[in-house]
């Protein structure tokens, strides 16, 4: 099979499309035909050499995938060969076939295409179980999600507005921010140009809950932001690992911060939120509530200028890399 691996950390430019050997199912797993691939930031980091792969995850890019199961490894129920997917992975999505712990897997949604399916395993998987199983976010509650333009973005846009939450979000130009209220965000602020803790307290007094892909740079003034009793989730640091804040505000709030990955969790986790995204999210992304946002569509032999596009920022949802054709 062919498959998209990097010669050596870089740039874009180091990502080459070759052959590597096929993947074979073991127990538990499944081997599948791989419709789409979809780019994430994580993947950026892992071709420039900043976030190595779990152990067992190889060294192919791409953490989501849609596509056509091919073969079952031993003790699989519930699947057949034959069968259109999707699925949360730990690495291995830009190339031909993938192989995938079973408990991974998610049917596709009815009404949603198969390679636009590649859009939704990473994004449902983190917004739900940060938004939701963490943070625990409740109808009347104020969502602030930053990055709203993003695959990550636009997703939690539609599940805080499908949960009944008031949703804001931050995002760098009019245009997108114009997007972002078309999908349902309540109150849009241009970060290159609004303070979006003063928005916060004016428009709503505070975010219940706020999720975060930047990491230090805001955490004090997430803090600030939140109301009484908020939650932080943060699941990037594009804003840096390390920061100071007072202890004391967010004492004060009776507020709480909670950092996530998702990659690194252990199959049995990972196949527990896979099963509650099934059982509650799904449902709203095949009445059509919650949709993948697809930007752009690239063959993932042209990977390296989806990167390069992610990299510059232009792009609304995701960017997806189509295996065949």
């Amino acid at each position: 099979m062919y498959a998209i691996t990097a010669r050596e950390p870089g740039g874009a430019e180091v990502l080459t499309w070759t052959e590597v050997p096929d993947p074979e199912p073991g127990r538990g797993e499944v081997l599948i035909d791989v419709a789409a691939s979809a780019v994430n930031r994580a993947d950026l980091l892992q071709r420039q050499g900043f976030y190595p792969p779990p152990p067992g995850a190889g060294d192919i890019l791409g953490l989501e995938c849609s596509g056509t199961i091919a073969a079952l490894g031993d003790d699989v129920e519930g699947w057949q060969v034959g069968d259109e997917v999707c699925a949360l992975l730990s690495g291995g999505g830009y190339a031909e076939k993938v192989v995938v712990p079973a408990v991974q897997l998610l049917p596709i949604p009815a009404e949603v295409g198969l390679v636009t399916a590649a859009a939704l395993p990473e994004v449902a998987c983190t917004v739900w179980s940060n938004v939701v199983l963490i943070a625990h976010l409740t109808e009347g509650e104020v969502l602030l999600a930053h990055g709203g333009a993003g695959g990550i973005g636009t997703h939690a846009i539609q599940v805080g507005k499908a949960l009944g939450a008031t949703v804001a979000v931050t995002a760098g130009s009019a245009e997108r921010l114009e997007r972002c209220a078309q999908l349902g965000a309540d109150i849009t602020i241009n970060y290159r140009e609004q303070d979006f803790v003063d928005m916060l307290r004016r428009t709503t007094g505070g975010a219940d809950v706020i999720l975060d892909n930047m990491g230090a740079s805001y955490l004090d003034r997430n803090i600030d932001a939140l109301a009484p009793n908020g939650r932080v989730a943060i699941i990037g640091m594009q804003g840096g690992t390390k920061t100071e804040f007072n202890l004391g505000k967010l004492m004060a709030k009776r507020a709480s911060v909670s950092g996530t990955t998702l990659r690194a969790r252990p199959v049995a986790e990972k196949g527990e939120i896979v099963a509650a995204v099934r059982e509650s999210l799904w449902p709203l992304v095949e009445q059509g509530t919650v949709q993948p946002i697809v930007g752009q569509v690239v063959p993932m032999a042209e990977a390296a200028d989806a990167h390069r596009a992610l990299e510059e920022g232009g792009v609304f949802g995701k960017i997806l890399l189509t295996a065949k054709g």
